[in-house]
């Protein structure tokens, strides 16, 4: 037999007058319940004084609702509904058969490197599912995470507000790229020869990426300001500018090292140090127990955390 304590008895009653609301019958409500009859009728007895309302009248075997018991059904299967649903556990997610879309925020780097075999993940554990890349605002991102515009995001953000949680991937450095025939590459591995050269340097505001303001703050440092040649928004234009002219562009090395050999490109170590930076995801605390979210988190980490052990 079913029992009901104190911080569920309301609850209780309504589910005993929709019990025999569907019913029409003490003995049928009772059996659904799994409870007795006299229990049933203690708790229509209760509610006929509230409401001030006989609720059911009698013919024969049948209980027919009176007009204030139909004028409840709706609002009483709307409440019970609703209550189902709070009590009821987060269903497990699946990704074979769920159509959810998930939104990762990324910098033009991750878009480049990460979004491809995230997308090809995805494509294969989950049919149904489909991703959609956001760009990146360093300055707002952590909006965006909490509002739900975007799942994820992943990038360098070691001041990332408290409200949201981090996972580290891995750790990644910046190296210079020049074109395989440019004319002084032999000299761009040395100091002397490297400040002599046309730069491309990408500007930090605009790529929502925390650690290319130390490096643009280095690289001016270190270069005139007649041979900055071009201030680039994105270290995509960057590489594709070195690999069209004689400038030399100071890009994450994994960027170079996936675009080397389909530009002609190659990968030179700075004359000097450059910092290495981390990269994480990041979401916000509203959604760390969602099991969509979980997974993709897991995804994410399986994909770019372990494949870089």
């Amino acid at each position: 037999m079913t029992e009901q304590n104190d911080a569920d008895f309301r609850l209780w009653e309504l589910k005993v007058l929709n019990a025999v609301l569907r019913e029409r019958s003490l003995t049928r409500a009772a059996e659904a319940l799994d409870t007795t009859q006299p229990a049933v009728s203690k708790v229509l007895a209760r509610l006929r004084a509230h409401f001030g309302d006989p609720l059911f009248v009698r013919n024969g075997q049948a209980m027919n609702p009176t007009a204030k018991t139909l004028e409840l059904a709706a609002p009483l299967h709307t409440l019970l509904t609703a209550a189902g649903t709070l009590s009821s556990p987060t269903p497990p997610f699946d990704p074979r058969t769920s159509d959810r879309m998930f939104k990762v925020l990324m910098t033009d780097t991750g878009f480049s490197l990460m979004l491809p075999p995230l997308l090809g993940r995805i494509a294969k554990e989950g049919p149904k599912l489909t991703l959609d890349g956001v760009p990146l605002d360093s300055k707002h991102f952590e909006l965006k995470l909490e509002s739900g515009e975007a799942d994820l995001a992943i990038g360098t953000y070691p001041k990332a507000p408290r409200g949201l949680r981090r996972q580290h991937l891995f750790y990644d450095r910046y190296v210079s790229v020049a074109r395989k025939d440019h004319p002084a590459l032999r000299s761009l591995s040395k100091r002397t020869g490297f400040k002599a050269a046309h730069h491309i340097v990408v500007v930090a505001s605009d790529t929502g990426h925390a650690a290319q303001r130390l490096v643009q703050q280095a690289l001016e440092a270190e270069i005139a300001a007649d041979n900055i040649m071009l201030r680039a928004p994105s270290f995509i234009v960057a590489t594709l500018v070195a690999s069209r002219t004689d400038s030399v562009a100071t890009i994450p090395a994994n960027l170079a090292n996936a675009l080397a050999e389909q530009l002609d490109l190659v990968p030179i170590p700075p004359p000097f140090p450059l910092p290495q930076f981390e990269i994480a995801q990041y979401w916000h605390e509203r959604y760390q127990r969602d099991p969509g979210h979980r997974w993709l988190r897991s995804t994410s980490h399986d994909l770019f955390a372990k494949s870089r052990r």
